[in-house]
């Protein structure tokens, strides 16, 4: 995003991509394989999203809403999830009141402690492990309230083409301004020079430029070599949170789920349970026989060295749990499976970014640009949508016009 608002104002753009590919965190996969655009990544585009859709308007593509029904598993029993948090009154009150940020398990232990809340810590503790994948003991309570109380957490839908069509977009209008692209330009090393800045390869190629703009996930920024002054600033990057997520998508031959427990469940969206895969989601409305599972937060450290084909057996064994069905049975009707760890993935080292009560401190520092270096990315966009697709093009649209209105020539 930030290539392309710069290569459009006439700069000249040099885009370094370690991968063999672009989009990063966003991977859609082979339509063949699961009968769409699946996403091994970034999947939903989160309320209104105002940079996301009209990127998406400029390149012709459509929002799919996500709509259905959530439904919960319990000893067995299948029902539908009210959505509704215990103690909700109380809860807000308190959070209301809160005048000083502190991470999230301080607030629970200070304010609702009792046995009688155990059902409240763990509704809210599900929600923050698992939409935020974030770590309770360091989230910030200041930036869930936000997210729960002043503007929720928005309608959600899909890009109907994939995110994969967008940054096919973002590719094409680049090339198209003259930015040069190179793939596989694992940088390792920032250099200033005389007037200027040099990026280094590890395959030893070297790129000169004004200013460098670097938009590596967080745990990335400690490898590599920085100015003095942009390490300082880079350093910062610790006070801001950073999940893991687990996708596992199942692909059957039909949607045998409609009918679970007895029910009718041919409209079910979201599916959550205590299943070691605790979370489910359908495609609904659409009709494709994928059923998508997501570990996120804490619970993503217990699968960590688990290989793919394993976590797909977990993810099996889930079901089979949650529906009552043998699992024998269901891998018999598997069409296409996949499990992704980002966590694993060398180049991302988990999902997304969560705020902790000093994130938004480090976010400044971060922002200075002092030296001829500037961050970008989801974990750096200091807006409510911080850790999604809309926070990473919005802040490399703020970075790229911050370097407009600084090199006027």
């Amino acid at each position: 995003m930030a290539a392309r608002e710069l290569a459009r104002s006439g700069k000249k753009v040099t885009l370094l991509e370690a991968r063999d590919r672009c989009g990063g965190r966003i991977d859609s996969l082979p339509a063949k394989e699961f009968g769409y655009p699946a996403e091994g990544g970034a999947e939903f585009v989160h309320g209104a999203s105002a940079v996301t859709r009209g990127l998406m308007r400029d390149a012709g593509l459509s929002l799919s809403p996500s709509t259905g029904k959530g439904w919960r598993a319990a000893d067995g029993v299948l029902s539908p999830s009210d959505g509704k948090t215990p103690h909700a009154a109380r809860f807000h009150q308190a959070l209301s009141a809160l005048t000083a940020d502190l991470p999230l398990s301080e607030f629970l232990a200070k304010h609702f402690a009792g046995p009688h809340y155990a059902d409240l810590r763990r509704s809210i503790l599900r929600m923050v492990e698992g939409f935020d994948a974030a770590d309770p003991n360091r989230a910030s309570t200041f930036a869930l309230r936000e997210e729960w109380m002043s503007r929720g957490l928005g309608q959600q839908g899909r890009i109907a083409e994939g995110y994969g069509a967008l940054i096919a977009f973002l590719v094409s209008e680049c090339r198209q301004h003259g930015a040069a692209i190179h793939l596989g330009a694992v940088v390792t090393a920032i250099e200033g020079t005389r007037g200027g800045m040099t990026a280094r390869c590890r395959d030893g190629r070297t790129f000169s430029a004004d200013a460098v703009i670097l938009t590596v996930p967080l745990p990335l920024l400690a490898e590599i070599a920085l100015p003095p002054r942009a390490r300082a600033e880079a350093d910062a990057a610790s006070e801001i949170g950073y999940g893991n997520v687990v996708k596992i998508l199942l692909r059957f031959d039909t949607n045998w789920w409609s009918g679970g427990g007895g029910r009718n469940l041919a409209d079910m969206s979201f599916l959550f349970s205590n299943a070691a895969v605790p979370t489910w989601w359908t495609q609904h409305p659409t009709p494709h026989s994928v059923l998508t599972g997501w570990l996120a937060g804490p619970k993503s450290d217990a699968v960590a060295r688990l290989s793919a084909d394993d976590l797909v057996a977990v993810g099996l064994r889930s079901l089979a749990e949650i529906f009552t069905i043998p699992e024998d049975r269901l891998r018999a009707r598997l069409v296409a499976a996949r499990a992704i760890n980002w966590g694993n993935d060398p180049f991302a080292r988990g999902a997304y970014s969560y705020a902790t009560p000093k994130t938004r401190e480090a976010q400044s520092r971060l922002g200075k640009a002092s030296s001829g270096v500037l961050f970008s990315g989801e974990a750096l966009y200091a807006g409510p949508e911080m850790g999604t697709v809309e926070a990473a093009l919005a802040s490399g649209l703020e970075t790229a016009r911050a370097i407009l209105s600084t090199w006027k020539t």
